[in-house]
């Protein structure tokens, strides 16, 4: 069996943080250009270098995506951008132009390349051609079956690696290449810009009657017939392993530091518990699957994986997430009084019972007893997203990287 990497989406340094302290093996990133993800925060150079430094002394990897379609104008600026890179001792790149792939093999020659899903990694003959341009790994296409890319692992080389979606949202469009965005409003999914029209509520128009728009129901709140249910295979690891697949990658690099903690946490202790016993992965299957749905989502499906999805399997007939908890906030440290600092998301009273959601599966209860602001001031809520305050918790002390959170 191939040594299975659990690969954590990072829109930010405080996410990239709780990505490894929760059981990411590597993280994906975006510096502030060339990357898919133009409405995250995305790293700066400095934060670049110090998610490397993080993620490399507590034994993960750090990938940098540069996976957009090239256009004339961006060559130049890719090149300046790759040669700033080359020393922060990134683990690879993810790359889906070949032109952008030529610049980095004569910049880094040395360093790992990742093939993107973005370009279309259908079949054994692709992956062998990025293999002998020196690739060290391909991201399947995400409308591969299992069956197909159990094919791909027999007939490309031991050494090159397959990296394939286990969890978050999936896109309508073919491996990711569309063209809505764009059409619709002027902003080029292919380059990052995406305004996710397939999210959007559609109504038809009849060419003799401008102006007059049909809805055509799916339900109450109008239809959604390009949005795509969230892809979930928790309950499939074994199928993913057998199938060849060195890299379960999870989406989401717009996500918060809870979603990040819960999918990781979740998906390393499943990896764990199967190659430790598949006994004991199916005996923990109910702790899984509750889990996993305490972040936000779109409801599940298998994607691709077993069969070509149909309306029912993979359209999402609304525009609204399930949420069943809120984030309030990641522990930053705890002061000599035992209380606890944290830069606040949402909004919390003294009085409330919240959970503290820790890197080692286990979730425990405590109350809020008092809330400081940074002067000392104690107040009875905490309303103001981005506040910093000192929280005294009656329980067990959290630690640094926890994360509070409460029940929706």
């Amino acid at each position: 069996m191939r040594k299975t990497e659990l690969l954590i989406p990072a829109g930010s340094l405080e996410v990239l943080k709780t990505a490894v302290v929760y059981g990411a093996d590597a993280v994906y990133i975006g510096g502030e250009a060339f990357g898919l993800r133009a409405k995250a925060k995305n790293f700066t150079m400095e934060e670049i270098r110090e998610g490397i430094v993080f993620a490399h002394e507590r034994g993960g990897k750090v990938y940098v995506t540069a996976n957009i379609l090239a256009h004339n104008d961006d060559l130049s600026g890719v090149e300046e951008y790759f040669k700033e890179l080359k020393d922060t001792g990134l683990d690879a790149l993810i790359i889906s132009d070949p032109g952008v792939f030529a610049i980095a093999k004569r910049i880094m020659p040395d360093l790992e390349i990742h093939i993107s899903t973005q370009a279309n990694n259908t079949n054994y003959g692709t992956y062998l051609f990025w293999h002998q341009l020196g690739a060290k790994r391909v991201v399947s296409a995400r409308e591969l079956s299992l069956a197909e890319i159990k094919e791909i692992r027999s007939q490309i080389p031991e050494d090159m690696e397959i990296e394939s979606f286990i969890h978050g949202a999936m896109c309508i469009s073919y491996s990711g290449r569309c063209l809505l965005s764009n059409f619709m409003a002027g902003r080029d999914a292919n380059q990052g810009a995406c305004t996710h029209p397939c999210r959007w509520k559609y109504s038809i128009v009849e060419e003799q009657r401008p102006g007059e728009y049909m809805p055509v129901y799916e339900n109450e709140r109008g239809t959604y017939i390009f949005n795509s249910k969230d892809l979930c295979m928790i309950e499939y690891i074994p199928e993913m392993m057998e199938a060849g697949i060195d890299s379960f990658k999870i989406e989401g690099r717009m996500k918060t530091a809870l979603y990040v903690a819960t999918v990781a946490r979740t998906y390393r202790k499943a990896i764990d518990d199967y190659n430790k016993d598949p006994e004991i992965y199916r005996a923990n299957m109910k702790w899984y699957r509750s889990e996993i749905g305490k972040c936000t989502y779109r409801e599940f499906t298998t994607g691709f994986y077993f069969s070509k999805p149909d309306s029912t399997t993979q359209i999402y007939d609304n525009n609204t997430y399930v949420k069943n908890y809120t984030y309030l906030g990641t522990i930053e440290s705890i002061d000599e009084r035992g209380f606890a600092r944290t830069t606040q998301k949402n909004k919390f009273s003294v009085g409330d019972t919240i959970e503290v959601m820790k890197p080692d599966g286990r979730n425990l209860e405590v109350l809020v007893k008092a809330i400081y602001d940074e002067e000392g001031n104690s107040q009875e809520s905490a309303p103001h997203s981005k506040q910093v305050l000192y929280i005294e918790l009656e329980g067990d002390v959290p630690q640094e990287y926890d994360i509070l959170r409460c029940k929706a």
